[in-house]
């Protein structure tokens, strides 16, 4: 709500959506099916302090103490910290590990999930090491409250056919022999969906045309910058 502030957000309907409203809706499926999900975020459900935790948790704190808390001011630093402590794939007591194949009977179906509050507040009761299991919407829809209980307005954006280039080449890459059979070369795919967030902030790094919603996604699928 303070105009200086690098989060502010000017329009008052914007600011009930997607910083106060404690419930949403999560689009999965694909594109031909299209579910909607309720997703109960409960950004204000006694949650701050395990907030914190996940910032004192991340490896970034680890690694210098004093230049990560001289930096939590920036949205975009803390989205980043924030990004990598939601899924544990990192060894660095994340909040959810995620699992896309195999069996789920010892622990969480990811779609049994229906909101934040109870798989953070598992998180804590667990000592902080991963819940099992989550799948893009989980992470997306923790990450929004998480994002939310610390003052930065956020949103959850669904793709649908959505393409997973592994090789940076900006391309989705399908291999075929001679007789056009498809061969099992390269990682590029394309998913029924995709589910990350976004986030406002300025950009004064980048200059004013980016200022505005941000692309964070804390899905564990590519290293980024290690």
């Amino acid at each position: 709500w303070i105009s200086g502030d690098d989060v502010f957000m000017s329009n008052e309907n914007e600011r009930q959506e997607y910083v106060l409203n404690e419930n949403g809706i999560i689009f999965v499926g694909n594109a031909r099916y299209i579910e909607a999900r309720g997703w109960y975020y409960g950004q204000f459900q006694d949650l701050l302090n395990i907030c914190l935790t996940m910032l004192d948790l991340s490896l970034y704190y680890r690694q210098d103490p004093a230049m990560d808390v001289s930096r939590r001011g920036d949205p975009k630093y803390v989205g980043r910290v924030i990004s990598s402590m939601i899924n544990g794939n990192d060894n660095d007591n994340g909040v959810l590990l995620g699992k896309w194949q195999g069996s789920f009977h010892s622990h969480e179906n990811p779609s049994r999930w229906d909101g934040s509050v109870v798989i953070l507040k598992k998180w804590r009761q667990d000592n902080y090491r991963p819940v099992q299991y989550g799948q893009c919407w989980v992470f997306a829809g923790v990450m929004c409250t998480v994002l939310r209980c610390l003052g930065i307005p956020t949103r959850l954006v669904s793709n649908f056919n959505s393409a997973h280039d592994v090789d940076r080449n900006l391309s989705i890459d399908k291999y075929y022999d001679s007789s056009g059979r498809s061969l099992n070369i390269g990682k590029d795919s394309t998913w029924d969906y995709h589910v990350w967030n976004e986030s406002w902030f300025i950009r004064p790094d980048l200059g004013r045309p980016y200022n505005g919603w941000q692309v964070l996604d804390a899905t564990p699928q590519e290293q980024s910058r290690g």
